[in-house]
C-alpha cells in the first residue's frame, strides 16, 4: 500500500511546553488528529488507529481521554472494522 506524508511545522519549544519529547508530541498530534477525524465520523476506528499507528483496541480505549465516547459505534460499524457485515449474518 501506498503512502503519503504530511509536514506540520511546530515551534521547537512545544514539546518543552507540554512536557514530552519530540516524539512523544509527535505521537500525540497524530493520535488527535486520529481521534478527532473519527470523532467527526470520517474515519472508521480501524483506520483512525492505523493513521494513528497503534492497534484498533489500543485506539479504542484511548479515546476517553480525548473525551470522545466509542459507545456511538454500531454493530455495522464495529464489524465493517473487522472485515464483516453485521447484515451476512
Amino acid at each position: 500500500m501506498q503512502t503519503h506524508a504530511i509536514l506540520v511545522e511546530y515551534p521547537e519549544n512545544f514539546p518543552d511546553a507540554l512536557q514530552t519529547t519530540q516524539e512523544g508530541f509527535e505521537r500525540e498530534a497524530r493520535m488527535a488528529m486520529a481521534v478527532k477525524l473519527f470523532e467527526m465520523k470520517r474515519l472508521s476506528s480501524g483506520m483512525a488507529a492505523q493513521l494513528a499507528g497503534i492497534e484498533r483496541v489500543a485506539f479504542l480505549l484511548q479515546l476517553d481521554q480525548y473525551g470522545v465516547a466509542m459507545q456511538d459505534l454500531t454493530l455495522d460499524e464495529l464489524e465493517a472494522d473487522n472485515g464483516h457485515s453485521a447484515r451476512a449474518k
